[in-house]
């Protein structure tokens, strides 16, 4: 519950005008800083750092997080380099917050030798892990199955048991070094204990400012973010921001997604987002904050994000951008899955399971005034058998997965039970995948699970919104991905009434 001072904090900024609020960001502030500035005081008077932190976010880095999902915990802590880390705001230094320890020009360094402890950590395990995937390995090769050992003097990162088997295969290695190059030195960075100015994000969106969504360059100028000047800090603020902001991307009336040619919506698509989008894009009531002034409101809409893993702990801050982007509607978000509440056991112990909370959800009331986050730590088939979010209705309801891995033989068998219930609630259902193989893996596990069951609503195809810095594979250092980096939708077919003529 929001305390009176950061309730009228909010009120006040929710009547800054656009010209005051870039005065403030040439000032060094930007329109955040009213909450900041409460949320400050209260911390300095618990005795708290007011230093930021961001959660850790590595269990959906890579493809290993999903193929060893619960099998193997070890694996999937060590997938990325979003390890937990302290970020700096913009705000006054303070004694408490972490000490940069790597300049900007100093961030490529091995593994194995790097100064992070938790990369060198990293470099532990994927030596222990990792296969040297040189032919000679490989079945039917000369020699025995063997883990990588050396690193690759340009990039920093093992790929190879050996150095001779490194040289006679660096030509393929060329074709992705420069890339685990950038990978390497993005992991540095992050933990370099600099200041991330490209974290503090946007407030409330102006009535009279039209968002553009073609691109995240302009989709960030028009939401009047401060300006990202380098690729790296643009890689790091995405790497967050692609979860909300794909969301929005497609249910959004200003979507770069429709049904013209090459904007990837389908007639079946048209039909169930512009649903949601009447519902998200609701007409002015000329409601206000007296007894005058109320207004019904439609109930919020509801957003499964069905096997979440760290998209539940991402920052509350990067989930409220889509709130800014349907300031006029609610927004349930509800995060579903064994593992949402991965690594989040100190900061919300899960509550007893009682008849008023049957699945001992975790509900975060009143993050942003028109938006609820709800945490379940169980399956979604298991939660729809018993009805509890019964009824669904296409206008308030739409399931979202962030690489849930359907087709992957380690995780299919999880959703074979789930898939047909989802397509039961003809609500739109929203899939991103790693990779272009990723995501037609899953697109097969649904043609062979559910044919004929369901309609294609948006075409698959890359995402204008995926994260724009690649991950590392721990299991396979070869492997490089990125977050988000395709989106496709569908939902279950509907099937229309038709009269049988009697006439003979």
């Amino acid at each position: 519950m929001a305390l009176p001072a950061e309730l009228a904090a909010r009120s006040a900024l929710s009547r800054i005008c656009t010209r005051c609020s870039v005065s403030l960001r040439r000032q060094g502030q930007t329109p955040n800083g009213f909450l900041q500035t409460s949320r400050q005081q209260r911390r300095s008077q618990s005795g708290k750092s007011s230093s930021r932190t961001i959660p850790q976010v590595d269990s959906i880095a890579t493809p290993a997080a999903r193929t060893s999902k619960i099998q193997n915990p070890v694996a999937r802590r060590f997938s990325s380099g979003l390890a937990q880390t302290n970020f700096t705001s913009t705000a006054a230094p303070s004694e408490s917050q972490p000490k940069q320890v790597l300049g900007a020009d100093d961030l490529l360094h091995s593994f194995t030798n790097s100064p992070i402890p938790a990369i060198r950590k990293r470099a532990a395990f994927i030596k222990q892990h990792a296969s040297c995937l040189h032919h000679h390995h490989q079945p039917g090769g000369s020699m025995a199955p063997a883990h990588v050992n050396f690193e690759c003097p340009d990039c920093g990162i093992p790929v190879y048991c050996s150095k001779e088997h490194w040289a006679d295969d660096y030509e393929a290695h060329l074709e992705i070094c420069d890339t685990l190059r950038q990978i390497n030195e993005d992991d540095h960075d992050l933990q370099s204990g600099r200041s991330f100015p490209e974290f503090e994000y946007a407030g409330e969106q102006m009535d009279d400012a039209l968002i553009n969504m073609s691109s995240w360059d302009t989709f960030l100028y028009t939401r009047q973010f401060n300006a990202i000047n380098t690729d790296r800090s643009m890689r790091q603020a995405t790497r967050l921001l692609t979860y909300p902001v794909t969301i929005g991307s497609i249910l959004h009336e200003l979507s770069p997604y429709n049904i013209k040619a090459g904007g990837r919506i389908t007639p079946e698509g048209i039909k169930s987002f512009s649903a949601l989008r009447y519902t998200l894009h609701p007409a002015k009531t000329g409601g206000g904050d007296d007894i005058k002034g109320l207004r019904a409101q439609a109930p919020a809409v509801r957003l499964f994000i069905l096997g979440a893993r760290a998209e539940s702990s991402l920052p509350r801050d990067a989930w409220i951008q889509l709130a800014h982007l349907f300031p006029l509607s609610r927004i349930h978000l509800i995060f579903i899955g064994p593992e949402s509440m991965l690594n989040r056991d100190d900061e919300f112990p899960l509550p007893p399971r009682t008849p008023t909370n049957p699945f001992g959800a975790i509900v975060e009331d009143r993050v942003w005034p028109t938006m609820k986050i709800s945490t379940i730590v169980d399956y979604y088939h298991t939660i729809h058998k018993t009805g509890h979010f019964y009824p669904y209705d296409p206008y308030f309801d739409c399931f979202v997965m962030f690489h849930p891995g359907l087709g992957h033989p380690a995780s299919s068998h999880e959703w074979e039970e789930t898939l047909p219930m989802l397509l039961e609630t003809k609500a739109p259902i929203i899939v991103t995948g790693y990779t272009q193989a990723d995501m037609e893996r899953d697109i097969d596990f649904v043609n062979k699970t559910a044919a004929g069951e369901f309609d294609v609503l948006m075409e698959p195809g890359e995402n204008k919104f995926r994260s724009l810095r690649w991950d590392l594979n721990d299991l396979d250092p070869q492997d490089i991905s990125a977050g988000n980096w395709g989106v496709w939708a569908f939902r279950g077919k509907r099937y229309e009434t038709t009269h049988k003529s009697t006439e003979q």
